[in-house]
């Protein structure tokens, strides 16, 4: 089952990261983003802390039904195209 966080800012940020990794070093290769509907800059930062702990255990990390917001804030810091998807 993908990890699915449901919120994804400042406020929770540091423990939704954790999970992700752990979810990360259990083998999940997914992260499904179809129930965060609150989020910030700083789920930027998290997606793409996600993608370097994946990439360092050999893993593709897949990005499901990012939210056009999301993707929005991504293309703004001009980092959308290391999104993975």
């Amino acid at each position: 089952m993908p990890f699915a966080p449901t919120s994804l800012t400042m406020n929770e940020a540091e423990t939704v990261l954790a999970q992700g990794l752990q979810a990360i070093a259990a083998g999940d290769t997914q992260i499904d983003l179809g129930a965060c509907q609150h989020f910030d800059s700083a789920a930027v930062a998290t997606l793409l802390a996600w993608q370097r702990a994946s990439s360092k255990v050999g893993k593709t990390l897949h990005i499901t039904q990012l939210p056009a917001g999301l993707e929005s804030l991504a293309k703004l810091y001009g980092v959308d195209q290391l999104l993975p998807r």
